[in-house]
This record gives structure tokens, C-alpha cells and sequence, in this order.
């Protein structure tokens, strides 16, 4: 299949796709959470399946929420809400178009415009909004509660992994634990806002450079910054 071909070649190494092996209308991607918004360093996982008269009509996406419901387009059962996919309203260019659109612009496409640094605008009638009006307190606001929502994502991921991705949750999770769990103190102490990654990035070398206890501790600070919510 030529989306197979196009993603084998393009696909960013902050997107991994697995497909199924007796099912070719059938994928699962996992997207990273960019640095500079509420949902860095999270994996988010799309059940993507192609219908039959594919790509005349866009693909069908599934996000596995836990229940949660962490931006404006990502309800809590599920549902994507999304121009490209023809779930919500947009102009002839931001919708599926069978010569030109795919599953990788579809996946770039949540990545940087959904999961952005400020999601709370990503609702329509407030995205027309002057921030003075709506206010960027607002915002500030919903991004903490995302990031919030985003850590219990991760708790599910890691005693749940998906299926066929279970090395690369340990691995991610393995590899950006310290870096999840410094954010987490440097946006409960007040040194930075959630999604600001160069100030925590800061506050992470300042933690390193202190030799502060990375296991025990840190786990601890994890469950109680998270629950007590």
C-alpha cells in the first residue's frame, strides 16, 4: 500500500506505527508529546482503520483517552474531532482530499496542532476569542490540568502498555523519567509554567547538578503531586 511506502520514508522518530500482520485496514500509532506544551515527554496512542472505499474516505481514529479527556479534540470515549478526518467543520483545505491527504499528514497533524503548547484555544469558539477577553489565566490553567491528566495517562500506559508496544513504553518512559518527574516539581514549586521547556530544562540540570535521589523519592513526589489534584 503506497501510505505504507510514504510512512516507512517520512515518518519522524517521535511517531512509531505498528500495523497487523492479518489486517492491512488496521494500525495503532503512538505520538510523543512535544517539548514546549503541557504534553511533553507522553506517548498518545491512535487506533487508526481504513474504510473500504479508502482514500475516497477518511480514515476512522480512535484515541486511547483512559478515560480522560485532555484537549478541546480528544473527548474521553475516544471520538478525534478533527477538520482532516471530517469530524468537525473546516474549509476545503483543512479537509480529507483522496489525491493529496495521508496517514502521515494525518498523524503530523495531531502532533503539532493538536497536542500544541496551548490546547485550551484549540475549542473553536474560543480559539476567535481576543486572549484579553478569555484570558491567557485560563489557559495556563487547563494547560496544568492537562499536564496533570497526561501523568495519569502514563501511570495507565506503563501497567497497561498496548499491545506490540510494550518495549517502547518501558524504553520512553526508562529514558525520560527523570526529566517527567523534575517538570513535575519545577511546575508544583512555581519555577516555570507547564509546557515551558527551556525553564525546565534549567531546573532539570539544577536538580542533576544537586545529585538529588532520582527513585525512591522522586516515585513518591510522582503519586502525591498526581492524586492530590
Amino acid at each position: 500500500m503506497r501510505e505504507w511506502r510514504i510512512l516507512e520514508k517520512h515518518l519522524p522518530d517521535s511517531i512509531w506505527v505498528r500495523v497487523y500482520e492479518n489486517r492491512i485496514d488496521l494500525l495503532t500509532a503512538a505520538i510523543a508529546g512535544s517539548q514546549g506544551t503541557p504534553y511533553h515527554d507522553g506517548l498518545y496512542f491512535f487506533d487508526i482503520r481504513f474504510p473500504h472505499d479508502y482514500p475516497n474516505s477518511p480514515p476512522w481514529v480512535r484515541y486511547r483517552s483512559f478515560g480522560f479527556r485532555m484537549n478541546p479534540n480528544l473527548y474521553a470515549n475516544g471520538r478525534v474531532c478533527l477538520s482532516l478526518i471530517n469530524t468537525w467543520v473546516g474549509n476545503r483545505t483543512e479537509k480529507w482530499n483522496p489525491g493529496d491527504s495521508t496517514i502521515l499528514q494525518l498523524l503530523i497533524s495531531i502532533q503539532g496542532l493538536v497536542l500544541n503548547e496551548r490546547p485550551y484555544y484549540n475549542e473553536p469558539t474560543l480559539g476567535v476569542l481576543p486572549r484579553m477577553f478569555s484570558g491567557d489565566k485560563m489557559s495556563n490553567v487547563y494547560s496544568e490540568d492537562t499536564f496533570v491528566l497526561s501523568c495519569k495517562t502514563m501511570l495507565c500506559l506503563l501497567r497497561r502498555p498496548p499491545k506490540g508496544f510494550e518495549s517502547l513504553v518501558k524504553s520512553h518512559f526508562k529514558e525520560r523519567g527523570f526529566e517527567i518527574l523534575s517538570a513535575m516539581m519545577a511546575y508544583r514549586s512555581g519555577e516555570c509554567r507547564v509546557g515551558t521547556g527551556a525553564s525546565v530544562g534549567n531546573f532539570v540540570e539544577q536538580l542533576a547538578g544537586e545529585k538529588v535521589e532520582r527513585d525512591r523519592g522522586c516515585a513518591c513526589f510522582c503519586l502525591s503531586f498526581l492524586f492530590s489534584s
